[in-house]
């Protein structure tokens, strides 16, 4: 039921992961260029050349001053220990060392190089510029490349600017997967809604009604169809009615024209009887009572007819053992149609079906007093019982002319009858009685030629 949601899904994945797998391929390969060209490589080999450089000038200065100090071309400064309160830091550290001779960095900016030398009474101190070169500002800004350098290297750029990519282009798609969710179950849901009301109204369901609400192109299709099912409900509500009425209407014709077939021999008798009167052979009084009481009970048989197919009985479901009830049945009409030959086929064992064992009398009686009618006289009759798909089986053959097509067509529809005398209810009766035991009748092919039907029941 949520194929269309999912397929709204899948068309969203598939237009969005390929972009951006696409995009961020292009990102990453783009910040790996751009973190490259500001790499700290150069300014790692910049920093390590300056040192390089700062040292072959320190060295060079010692050597230089060492060889006019030896030259006498450079003359010192004296610093007597007696004198010690007035020395210069560097000059305490240096007595302090305990070392011979030395060399300091000197000035504000180091742009002096000092050559320190212990005598047994004084300190001679040697001061020299380096020619503009600021030893202290070099060396700060040495420490600070190298601090850089050092964070620089802790750290990798390139990993990081890539999952804080990942991670928001991640976060990103996740919200607007969320968001096309929510927008296809909107969408989904009311086609789902309709759908299944479609299927209910199809399944026979006219009650079926769907939500309101909505005014997009959806709720007017829920709209229309509400109104469709309402309109079929009523279309069936009045057919149904109409039906009915039709039916009552020919069951009041059936009746009134068989009533009416009764009454036109009493009536006929009646007025030969009022003709007569100063004259009645008495033969012809005991053959005019005898009319009349024929009609009379053909009167009642109808009646009782209807009212047998307009009444349901009280249903008591139990086992019946169908053999002995075809044994039993088959006795009782034998006496009956003594012109007519009844053969038994029984199943072998002891059968019993679930049904009404009062309504199963009823429609093998039916079955079997049709079969030898159908018959006639000479005829055949056959009883056959048997077991079949878990289903019992009761058959009733005949050796008559058979069923027409157009017989077979309306055979168990009510007030239809192909006897002579026949009310067109008894195999109507029949079929009710086996529907309400649980089972059906059918119209199979016969053995001896002519009409057969067979009862299925669920077993005992």
């Amino acid at each position: 039921m949520n194929r269309l949601r999912n397929r709204l899904v899948l068309i969203f994945l598939a237009a969005t992961l390929v972009p951006l797998g696409v995009t961020l391929w292009i990102t990453t390969s783009l910040l790996n260029k751009s973190l490259s060209l500001a790499s700290t490589r150069e300014l790692q080999e910049v920093s390590q050349s300056l040192e390089i450089t700062g040292r072959a000038l320190y060295h060079q200065a010692k050597e230089s001053m060492q060889l006019q100090v030896a030259s006498g071309r450079l003359k010192p400064e004296h610093y007597a220990f007696s004198k010690r309160r007035n020395w210069p830091p560097a000059l305490e550290e240096f007595e302090d060392s305990g070392r011979k001779e030395d060399f300091v960095i000197a000035g504000a900016n180091g742009e002096q190089l000092q050559y320190m030398v212990r005598r047994s009474d004084e300190i001679l101190v040697y001061a020299q510029p380096l020619g503009g070169i600021g030893m202290n500002r070099l060396t700060t800004q040495l420490s600070f490349t190298k601090s850089v350098l050092e964070r620089a290297g802790a750290r990798d750029l390139r990993k990081a600017f890539l999952y804080t990519l990942i991670l928001l282009a991640a976060v990103t798609w996740l919200v607007s997967i969320t968001a096309l969710i929510y927008c296809a179950y909107r969408i989904s849901r009311p086609i789902q809604q309709l759908t299944s009301g479609l299927t209910e109204l199809a399944a026979g369901n006219l009650a079926a009604r769907l939500p309101g609400g909505r005014n997009d192109e959806i709720g007017t299709a829920m709209r229309a169809f509400n109104l469709s099912a309402a309109e079929l409900q009523q279309s069936r509500d009045r057919l149904i009615h109409l039906t009915r009425l039709a039916s009552w209407q020919t069951l009041a014709r059936k009746m009134a024209h068989e009533v009416k077939n009764s009454l036109t021999p009493i009536r006929l008798t009646m007025e030969e009887i009022a003709a007569r009167r100063d004259e009645i052979d008495p033969r012809f009084l005991e053959q005019a009572a005898q009319i009349v009481v024929d009609e009379v009970g053909t009167l009642e048989r109808r009646v009782r007819a209807f009212s047998e197919f307009a009444t349901e009985p009280p249903i008591q479901i139990g086992p019946v053992d169908v053999n002995a009830l075809m044994e039993e049945r088959v006795a009782f009409l034998k006496s009956a149609h003594p012109e007519v030959i009844y053969n038994v086929r029984l199943a072998e064992g002891h059968v019993n079906a679930r049904a009404d064992a009062d309504l199963l009398k009823g429609v093998l009686t039916n079955l079997l007093e049709n079969a030898a009618q159908a018959a006639g006289g000479g005829g055949v009759v056959l009883g056959k019982t048997f077991v079949t798909a878990g289903k019992v089986g009761i058959e009733v053959h005949d050796s008559g002319p058979g069923l027409s097509l157009h017989a077979r067509g309306s055979l168990f529809e009510p007030t239809i009858s192909f006897k002579k005398a026949g009310m067109g209810l008894g195999l109507s009766i029949a079929r009710k009685s086996a529907l309400l035991s649980g089972g059906d009748i059918l119209l199979v092919e016969g053995e001896l030629g002519g009409a057969a039907f067979r009862v299925l029941l669920p077993t005992g």
